[in-house]
């Protein structure tokens, strides 16, 4: 257990290329502006698909 421990740790200061201060910041505003994108889709197809139903059942 000791041994996978020190392993892991090994790894994780020598061997893992972590991005710069600047690389994240970007990565995060593309992940933001991604789910604010993709939650209007949804809100979108969900309004769009709510207006159809209420139509339908009002017609039937």
């Amino acid at each position: 257990m000791f041994n996978y421990i020190k392993e892991s740790y090994n790894e994780l200061v020598n061997k893992v290329s972590w991005p710069s201060f600047p690389q994240l910041q970007s990565s995060t505003v593309v992940v933001m502006v991604a789910s604010v994108i993709f939650a209007l889709v949804v809100w979108a197809m969900d309004f769009s698909f709510s207006n159809l139903m209420e139509v339908i059942y009002n017609v039937g």
